[in-house]
């Protein structure tokens, strides 16, 4: 409290990092902005936070009315309180993470957002606000989660084979996998069934088609 005995005014917005896989790449979903600051501008979904809901809530709210895309995987990933961060005045932004299968990867504009598309995540427009910053702190914690947790299949379809599991990990890892020990290692897990059905993957005979066995659930390996 300061020698005036009040507090200062603070707003609190939430945006939302949502990535996809597809096209051989890691991608993330950007809304044109139509309204001022940065009319015109891409820039993260996201907006303030109602007096009436949880942070949660309005992530999820401000993700369907931007983009029109819903109930896919979705958690909190960082704060961002930088001073000058945002130019209408003391804004503090609660990051969501948000994870989206390649089924799932058409998303529409609307409230006050012109258009919503995707783009690949080296090669980014300019951005508004610092969310060149909440998108490379986004990507960080994914990375990071591949390494001990199964958070890797949100970004896949309700079923995948083996060799779609490790394309995902890599592309988002940025490195090559040895097929075997990656294989060996998700299998381990203990977290796929095998759906009884195959598909064709190139000249290779038909791969098993896996689903998991608790779906929209991120499990924590070690």
């Amino acid at each position: 409290m300061g020698e005036s005995g009040k507090y200062p005014v603070v707003s609190v917005t939430t945006d939302i990092v949502v990535f996809s896989v597809f096209g051989a790449k890691l991608n993330v979903l950007l809304i044109e902005r139509g309204r001022e600051p940065f009319i015109g501008q891409w820039a993260l979904p996201g907006g303030f936070i109602h007096s009436d809901e949880g942070l949660e809530d309005c992530a999820r709210r401000e993700l369907k009315e931007e983009t029109g895309v819903s109930g896919i995987y979705l958690e909190q990933l960082f704060s961002f309180g930088a001073p000058e961060r945002d130019p209408r005045g003391r804004v503090i932004t609660v990051a969501y993470l948000a994870l989206v299968p390649p089924d799932r990867v058409s998303p529409r504009g609307g409230s006050d957002a012109r258009r919503a598309e995707w783009f690949g995540v080296d090669d980014l427009p300019r951005l508004a606000f610092d969310h060149h910053g909440i998108i490379a702190t986004g990507r960080e914690r994914l990375i990071a989660k591949l390494g001990y947790s199964t958070i890797a299949f949100q970004l896949l379809p309700q079923e995948f084979t083996l060799s779609e599991v490790q394309t995902v990990h890599e592309i988002v890892r940025g490195r090559r996998l040895d097929k075997r020990n990656f294989r060996k290692s998700i299998l381990a897990l203990d977290v796929l069934r095998e759906t009884g059905r195959r598909r064709a993957e190139g000249s290779h005979r038909p791969a098993m088609l896996y689903e998991l066995a608790h779906p929209g659930t991120v499990v924590i390996v070690r």
